[in-house]
């Protein structure tokens, strides 16, 4: 097993804006498409056209109708992937150390050659953040795309997670939690950004800036009748529509 760094170098991690996300699912594609193709297993699809597809994808997004209170009703759209937990259970359950936290950035990866897919990490998360590929028959995650953010081949603006970078509504942000002045720190702050179920104990990264309440619609009056009957050709219809 693995044991877990007391403390890390950074913080990686993301700051996801539930007021902008517009759940268009792009960040979706753009995971699925970049992590394909990586030096890994890529993500595999069994039977994709088939009459019983199954994929692993490291990121989704999943949509809710809420009620705030004595606010109107609102959807919101939740994206979800691994939070990097600075006390990942993924981790320390994993029985042949393929589960790890890096010290330096505090990104949890997992060593592909050394997973057995016993599935122990997926029991363990309790945000349902790891997959098992149907394919390589390894868990899979997100890996905060380690392969771009440090790819000195690609230009300074895609050194970041695919998913941040092809965000049409920019409701997904990437920086170091670690600085109190990195843009997802002060983000956070700014609009009370929150952990998903600390309550877990497991201390995730990313963090959700939560949605801002929508305005009550105004009422609008209702027309008076011009009359209590209707008279003359109104009377004939109306009496004529029944009759259908």
């Amino acid at each position: 097993m693995t044991c877990l760094p007391t403390t890390t170098d950074r913080k990686l991690g993301l700051a996801i804006d539930l007021d902008t996300c517009v759940g268009c699912h792009a960040c979706v594609i753009s995971c699925k498409g970049w992590n394909a193709g990586d030096d890994g297993a890529g993500l595999g699809d069994a039977d994709p056209y088939g009459a019983d597809p199954l994929g692993a994808f490291l990121n989704r997004v999943h949509t809710f109708e809420v009620q705030p209170e004595d606010a109107p009703a609102q959807i919101v759209h939740f994206p979800k992937s691994c939070l990097h937990c600075d006390d990942a259970p993924c981790v320390t359950v994993c029985p042949t150390g393929a589960s790890l936290k890096r010290t330096e950035d505090g990104i949890v990866l997992v060593n592909e050659a050394d997973c057995i897919g016993c599935g122990l990490c997926a029991w363990a998360c309790p945000y349902g953040a790891r997959e098992m590929d149907p394919v390589a028959k390894v868990m899979r995650k997100c890996t905060l795309c380690v392969d771009r953010i440090y790819n000195d081949a690609l230009p300074e603006e895609d050194r970041i997670p695919a998913c941040v970078r092809t965000c049409p509504a920019g409701a997904r942000h990437f920086g170091d939690f670690a600085d109190p002045d990195s843009h997802v720190s002060r983000l956070t702050a700014e609009r009370g950004g929150f952990a998903l179920m600390p309550e877990q104990g497991t201390r995730p990264v990313n963090r959700y800036l939560p949605p801002r309440p929508r305005d009550r619609a105004p009422e609008v009056p209702m027309l008076t009748p011009v009359a209590e009957e209707p008279t003359g050709f109104l009377a004939w219809l109306d009496r004529a529509l029944e009759k259908l």
